[in-house]
């Protein structure tokens, strides 16, 4: 630890440079430094890592190994340091940032798009980046900063450690077939067994509630189970054949209000879980992430207003 105090941005910049341009002397000039100067410093940085990180060659320069580890953490801490500067001014000038939203399957098919409209519309010309993914591994992608904010289900307390949850609405899980399926209008749960079922992976923020309404009825998970949240394939393979989909209704609502897909009328109460908005509980809000909140929320007055509902 007392080696990575030591350690300056003029380390990390020295040795990136060297690194793309492939030389001593014209990382150097690119850094208005003389080549005395920036060798002490590699000899700083090498020493405080404990490991060569440069060879030089007839070539010019070559990576170690060690080097090829630390020059991708360098070149993040570099990029990090830029992207935060960037911010920074542009929250001096009043300017909206960018923002990275990670979505759960369930609001990236339905709330998602009308809230990055409304985002749009609150943030002309602000950059949006979209991630979608399983619970834990969006949360994950939260906590080290690569997003911004996530939308969907709450996990269960274990992964939630270091983010606060700001609820939305509450949402069920659904089961779904094709239209004429033999199980059309049935609501006896135990009969899915006959059939394959698309699972949620243990992975998936439904998965607990999922697996209380299979205890809730006397059933261990189905023997056909094929584990997946993924939206194109469940769709695909619902409407293909005679599987049942247990998923997220949010995943399906268009796909239900279309009549491309079938709900079965199987008492899912005990699936209700709170769906809302996920950030890290150790910084302020960034003005972009307070407008999104704002965007999403804008989204969710609109589908009231039209007679929509966000509680299935």
């Amino acid at each position: 630890m007392e080696e990575l105090r030591r350690i300056k941005l003029r380390h990390l910049k020295s040795f990136c440079e060297i690194v793309r341009l492939g030389s001593f002397k014209q990382a150097a000039d690119a850094l208005a430094l003389t080549q005395p100067a920036i060798s002490r410093t590699m000899a700083e940085l090498e020493e405080m890592v404990g490991a060569p990180l440069l060879t030089r060659n007839r070539g010019g320069v070559a990576l170690t190994a060690e080097g090829e580890v630390f020059l991708h953490f360098a070149q993040m801490g570099l990029n990090a340091i830029q992207q935060g500067m960037a911010r920074l001014d542009r929250m001096k000038t009043g300017e909206p940032s960018g923002i990275r939203i990670g979505a759960l399957p369930s609001v990236a098919a339905a709330l998602l798009p009308r809230a990055v409209r409304s985002f749009a519309e609150l943030a002309p010309g602000a950059a949006v980046t979209v991630h979608d993914g399983p619970h834990e591994f969006l949360v994950d992608r939260l906590r080290r900063g690569d997003l911004d904010v996530v939308v969907g289900r709450l996990g269960p307390p274990e992964t939630m450690a270091g983010l606060t949850f700001t609820q939305l609405y509450l949402e069920h899980v659904a089961l779904v077939v094709r239209p004429g399926h033999p199980l059309a209008g049935s609501a006896d749960l135990a009969r899915i067994a006959a059939f394959p079922v698309i699972y949620p992976p243990t992975s998936a923020a439904i998965r607990p509630l999922v697996d209380r309404l299979m205890i809730a009825n006397g059933m261990a998970e189905p023997p056909r189970a094929i584990e997946s949240v993924s939206g194109a394939f469940g769709r695909s393979l619902v409407m293909q054949s005679d599987a049942v989909w247990i998923i997220s209704s949010g995943v399906v609502a268009q796909d239900l209000e279309a009549g491309g897909l079938v709900r079965l009328p199987v008492d899912t109460t005990l699936t209700a879980g709170p769906v809302g908005l996920m950030v890290r509980a150790d910084e302020e809000l960034p003005p972009s992430v307070q407008l999104f909140g704002r965007a999403v929320a804008a989204a969710l007055q609109a589908d009231k207003s039209g007679g929509s509902s966000a509680t299935p």
